[in-house]
């Protein structure tokens, strides 16, 4: 596998994934920007409008016969979070241009395709279409408000937002249902195009690529011209982990809603500055509840019978630990000191050379799964390029295999409480 990363414009990146294990191109558009409050709903449906029709391709119709054209190519988008930030992913996947006959040239129409989607998109008159805009701004309403018939994502997202309040991270990636009614036909096109002007735009390409010219194919693409250069050195807006501090009190949220079972998360800051943070906090966190061998599985649900999940999750962008545990609501207290005990016997060092063992081979198995599948791999790549790491997948597990005890006892001792958040029926 080999990666080439070149600037096309000033914050405009392509980044080309040669690999060729597999049958199939994936190309894929990612435009980042800053979460707010005040455009992160107008930003989410963005994609909705974008998927229904371009220029070129002015119908859903349109655009599936031209999928169908591409030998059953696939497509898709949607929305993501990653730290401050929020992430809008355009998908197409078609076949490897050596499958499709001699005179193909499905890696072109696949790149221009996906280019057409994002950049030139069905607006006449400065304004989408009102009939479409209509259907699309109902299927955000029901996006959002399913958000709490998840209940463990519902709990957590909370959790979150009481953690972070409205800006940033706290706020959720597909916005707010009192701010969609509001939206109009040009009010949306007038966003949509400040944030083609302003945000961060990549576009990876993945597959076997080495025969074909694909600088050339992004470079003397009509619509990747006519895009404007973003600000010099443009900066992803991440409030830095090394401004963190310890909070002054402890939050403590209970929410009351009819469910069966209850949701308790627990939100902890990492204070710590070592080296090799990331990597650190994914041991630490193998070790503390990420599989079968963690902690929290073992003494939380399957020994104590206290929960029915019991899981945590690092969120490397902004330096947080999650707990997430499903749990009979009369077990809140017990559940809640068996967790703590696991936290504290980490931080005491309370823990087994096989426990460090068993986080990293947990890890770098995930590690090597990623170059088996082509989608993994890209969304390694785009979170890296998002983050601001350069570090190949072999690097990364020989970082992993390095991690010692004492770095993992440091970053335990970092860890402080930030926010203990409980649904239940109570």
């Amino acid at each position: 596998m080999l990666v080439d990363n070149f600037e096309i414009k000033s914050g405009i990146k392509a980044h080309l994934i040669q690999n060729d294990i597999f049958k199939t191109n994936i190309a894929c558009v990612i435009l980042t920007t800053p979460l707010e409050r005040n455009t992160v709903t107008a930003n989410a449906l963005i994609p909705f409008l974008l998927r229904s029709g371009t220029k070129n391709l002015p119908s859903q119709l349109e655009i599936n016969k031209k999928l169908e054209e591409m030998y059953g190519a696939t497509f898709d988008c949607g929305i993501d979070k990653m730290g401050d930030n929020q992430v809008l992913k355009f998908y197409i996947e078609s076949i490897n241009d050596k499958f499709a006959g001699d005179k193909s040239e499905i890696l072109k129409e696949t790149i221009d395709f996906i280019l057409d989607i994002v950049f030139n998109t069905l607006i006449e008159d400065g304004s989408f279409k009102e009939d479409i805009l209509s259907i699309e701004k109902q299927n955000l309403k029901q996006v959002i408000e399913g958000k709490i018939d998840d209940k463990d994502l519902y709990a957590f997202e909370n959790c979150i937002n009481s953690m972070y309040g409205e800006k940033g991270f706290g706020l959720y990636k597909y916005g707010y249902l009192e701010d969609v009614e509001g939206i109009t036909a040009k009010s949306l096109a007038e966003s949509y195009q400040k944030l083609i002007d302003t945000c961060k735009i990549d576009i990876f390409i993945s597959g076997d690529l080495k025969e074909l010219d694909v600088k050339n194919i992004l470079e003397s693409n009509e619509n990747v011209k006519k895009l404007v250069e973003r600000k010099p050195n443009y900066i992803l807006n991440n409030e830095s982990t090394e401004s963190k501090q310890k909070v002054d009190k402890v939050q403590e949220k209970n929410e009351k809603l009819d469910v069966a079972q209850g949701k308790l998360v627990i939100g902890l800051d990492a204070l710590s500055k070592q080296k090799d943070l990331g990597c650190v906090a994914l041991v630490y966190n193998a070790i503390l509840g990420d599989g079968v061998n963690s902690m929290l599985f073992q003494n939380v649900r399957e020994k104590a019978s206290l929960a029915y999940s019991a899981k945590s999750k690092y969120v490397k962008q902004k330096g947080n630990i999650f707990i997430r545990c499903g749990i009979e609501i009369d077990n809140y207290q017990k559940a809640l000191d068996i967790i703590k005990e696991q936290l504290d016997n980490i931080r005491n060092g309370n823990f087994t050379d096989e426990d460090i063992e068993n986080a990293k081979c947990y890890l770098i198995s995930g590690i090597k799964s990623i170059e088996e599948e082509q989608d993994s791999e890209i969304v390694f790549y785009i979170g890296n390029e998002i983050t601001n790491v350069d570090m190949s997948l072999k690097k990364y597990m020989e970082v992993i295999e390095s991690i010692t005890k004492e770095q993992i006892v440091e970053f335990a001792g970092s860890l402080e409480y930030n926010t203990i958040y409980f649904l239940s029926n109570k």
